[in-house]
């Protein structure tokens, strides 16, 4: 494998953050191997020498696979900002600045969440008005249509900012997961108008003027059920939900397993396929930044990795980034507001 110097031609280059993770190098190379199979150009952001022996291990022979050299690995307890001083070359860095400058046309990582949010809105930026981007996707296998957000970013988020995620998850249900009309609603602790705390209330007369398809408040109960494909929330009720879905299936499964043993294996594979819906993208896409943005879990293995690829190149194909900006500013100009 060679230093990556330029663009590949006619393709949609993804740089992959190879050191991030539970599992860098070994899985995100693996990882990204399986999807040059399946026809993807990949940069590997990351030590030359590990990420050079890992490819050693695979028969990468025409596949377009490349390395571009990193030094350092931004951890999950790290300061992102203070850390990005002390390690300005981190593969991170590395990878999301192969988007700015052009080199690639989206940027994949496993590795910390906080680094790959803070990386794409120093270099990438945000769209007009947005001031961090948001964490969203289908949650749980019973509703795989329809998008939670927002998953972490903002856990004191402001009505005006729920609207944009509406927006935003708007464009994502549209465009990634084809659904022609989204329904959009608000999670709250009833659905009748009128319920929930102030954040509910104040985003709920923002949207019901936004010109989307809102269709009110949704309990939680009515999420697995589908009954909406945007359900809107802040970053800390989002996370907490995530992970509870997450650790809950994982849970479950893992007593089916040692209550059925054997014959348990293929309802416990189940159980947390339903729970862990992101994972059928490989991670979750970062919206609201000026860039394909995929953040995956950090135990990811080579399986999601690709996946992750994959859903970064749907993301550019069909060209996301740029619907989700105009239907922010859209949304703007329907409520009346320039600012978040």
């Amino acid at each position: 494998m060679t230093t990556a110097d330029s663009l590949f031609s006619d393709s949609v280059p993804i740089a992959v953050d190879a050191m991030g993770g539970d599992h860098g190098p070994v899985e995100t190379v693996a990882g990204a191997v399986q999807a040059a199979r399946g026809g993807a150009r990949v940069l590997l952001a990351g030590n030359p020498d590990l990420v050079e022996a890992e490819l050693d291990r695979h028969d990468v022979r025409g596949l377009d696979v490349r390395v571009v050299p990193s030094r350092g690995v931004v951890g999950e307890q790290e300061r992102p900002v203070r850390a990005f001083a002390a390690k300005p070359d981190a593969s991170i860095l590395v990878a999301t600045r192969l988007v700015k400058e052009g080199e690639a046309r989206a940027v994949v990582s496993m590795g910390s969440t906080g680094a790959s949010i803070a990386a794409a809105t120093m270099l990438l930026g945000t769209f007009n008005g947005i001031e961090r981007g948001a964490l969203g996707g289908p949650i749980i296998g019973c509703a795989p249509r329809t998008v939670v957000i927002d998953l972490g970013t903002s856990v004191d988020a402001r009505p005006r900012q729920l609207a944009d995620f509406a927006a935003l998850g708007t464009v994502m249900a549209r465009v990634i997961l084809e659904v022609e009309n989204p329904r959009v609603a608000v999670l709250s602790v009833g659905a009748e108008e009128g319920k929930g705390n102030r954040l509910v209330k104040e985003t709920t007369a923002i949207l019901k003027a936004s010109g989307l398809n809102f269709v009110g408040n949704l309990e939680a109960s009515d999420l697995p059920l589908g009954g909406a494909e945007v359900v809107v929330c802040d970053g800390f009720v989002g996370n907490v939900m995530i992970k509870l879905t997450e650790a809950l299936g994982a849970a479950l499964a893992r007593d089916v397993r040692e209550r059925l043993g054997r014959q348990g294996e293929e309802l416990a594979e189940r159980i947390y396929d339903l729970t862990n819906r992101i994972e059928a993208y490989g991670g979750g896409p970062l919206l609201g930044v000026r860039g394909a943005v995929i953040v995956g879990h950090g135990r990811s293995r080579a399986a999601s990795i690709a996946k992750a690829i994959h859903t970064a190149r749907m993301m550019v194909e069909r060209r996301f980034v740029e619907k989700a900006e105009a239907e922010v500013a859209r949304l703007r100009a329907a409520i009346g507001t320039e600012s978040a």
